[in-house]
């Protein structure tokens, strides 16, 4: 799709997402062919109902295709076992969600460290990569505090500091400004972009925000469960 950035992280062949309704079946993703270079950033764009979100979820891992094959890293996600694909998302992909869903009885550093305790890594090894990724986000001044108390914009931003954490291969964010008035929203643009760039992690952002979405490298469109770049 874009030369000179990589090779393909991602490789969509065939894919299809269907669901039995209640009178038909439901055609979500129709005969997709798409692949995302390492390093790349892409918005995918597109009407509520359009299948954004489902596509994200493929990327994912956290669902599967009615048919066809989505490929991360070369490897068929269909083929792997629970376990294999639990262990992808906490170490390879990174999510950032419209809702950040940080837990309020820990301070925003404990927060950002949780999945380094997930992966196994000591309390202090944990914290320290915390700190380092909310210094990358521009929060490492907020680490002592509860996330009760940091506005929108900085929940967000602690959100993408624990989704980037062990360093993912991919970060996939699902309308991340979505909850966020229109400046507070273009700087958690700019900060994803700025990791896009400085880290050559691969970003793949599901927005509304068109404002967003001319940021990126490509732009591409659901509609009718096709994809248009």
């Amino acid at each position: 799709m874009m030369d000179g950035m990589g090779g393909a992280l991602y490789k969509l062949e065939g894919v299809w997402k269907e669901y039995d309704g209640p009178a038909e079946r439901l055609v979500i993703l129709r005969d997709l062919n798409f692949s995302v270079d390492r390093g790349d950033s892409v918005a995918i764009v597109g009407a509520s109902g359009s299948g954004k979100s489902t596509l994200l979820h493929l990327l994912g891992t956290l669902d599967a295709p009615t048919r066809g094959v989505v490929s991360f890293g070369g490897r068929d996600t269909a083929r792997l076992s629970a376990q294999e694909k639990a262990a992808l998302r906490n170490t390879s992909i990174g999510f950032v969600f419209q809702f950040h869903h940080l837990l309020p009885e820990f301070s925003t550093l404990e927060n950002v460290g949780m999945p380094a305790l997930i992966a196994g890594k000591s309390r202090d090894e944990a914290l320290e990569a915390a700190q380092a990724a909310l210094g990358l986000v521009g929060l490492a001044h907020r680490k002592d505090h509860k996330v009760t108390t940091l506005s929108g914009g900085e929940r967000q931003r602690a959100a993408i500091a624990r989704a980037i954490l062990l360093g993912p291969k991919a970060l996939l964010a699902d309308e991340p400004t979505g909850n966020l008035d229109e400046s507070t929203g273009a700087a958690v643009g700019e900060v994803l972009l700025q990791l896009n760039r400085e880290t050559g992690m691969t970003l793949v952002v599901v927005t509304h925000n068109r404002e967003l979405a001319r940021l990126m490298r490509r732009c591409c469109e659901l509609r009718a469960g096709e994809l248009y770049e």
